[in-house]
């Protein structure tokens, strides 16, 4: 029986986890913030500039906010990793034949005859023995790594993205057509991120198009009413 290699071309969903999720949070944090913010504004009966200085100040806002929020959230998750994989290294200079012990002991419990299990610890270990207790005894693997910059990016870019719809939308619709304008088409946008996020993470589509059109509709439904309650009149 031909054994197939790591590198054989297959991807999987776990592979682009870190990266989709900081991606569609952001997009869709984006979206549903700077357009609730224009809709809330345009209810107010505010004039066209001031919505488009507050739709561009909640782009540029909003978008440090998440990569800030989640560089240091993604840090914390990096330093917790850091810290155990140091150590386990100690662990593993100062007693190595009992860090063998614990790692045929996992292989034991996942199925594997002891003997089995042995074999595969020695080789494991004589291979890199780090990585082989910062997957198996710490769950710690090169793809559910914390990567901080990369979901910081990820999010602020994500989030520019989405906001930029709304944006635009201020600078060219009439102040009195903007709120069913934003919202219909923020909705639509919405509902695409939503199957988009679905299929790739590959669930529902209509559970992901219903998830997140649902709470972005409450989100200018809430700063449209506050906008009308106490807006300027005209």
């Amino acid at each position: 029986m031909q054994i197939r290699s790591a590198s054989h071309g297959e991807h999987h969903r776990t592979d682009r986890a870190g990266w989709l999720r900081a991606a569609v949070l952001g997009a869709n944090d984006g979206l549903i913030s700077t357009a609730s913010l224009v809709v809330g504004i345009a209810a107010a009966q505010a004039d066209p500039a001031s919505i488009l200085l507050a739709a561009s100040a909640g782009l540029v806002a909003g978008a440090f906010s998440m990569a800030a929020g989640e560089y240091v959230s993604v840090s914390s998750q990096a330093d917790s990793e850091n810290a155990d994989l140091a150590r386990e290294k100690q662990e593993l200079a100062a007693d190595p034949v009992k860090e063998h012990a614990e790692l045929a002991a996992i292989y034991v419990g996942r199925g594997l005859t002891p003997g089995l299990a042995g074999q595969v610890a020695d080789q494991l270990t004589a291979h890199d023995p780090l990585a082989a207790h910062a997957r198996d005894e710490l769950g710690i693997s090169e793809i559910t790594r914390a990567r901080p910059l990369l979901a910081a990016f990820s999010s602020a870019a994500a989030f520019a993205v989405g906001a930029v719809v709304p944006l635009i939308l201020a600078a060219i619709i009439p102040v009195r057509l903007l709120p069913p304008v934003v919202t219909v088409s923020s909705l639509v946008l919405l509902a695409g991120l939503g199957a988009i996020a679905a299929r790739l993470g590959g669930s529902s589509v209509k559970t992901g198009v219903i998830r997140v059109t649902s709470w972005g509709a409450v989100a200018m439904g809430c700063t449209a009413l506050v906008g009308a309650l106490f807006g300027a009149t005209p």
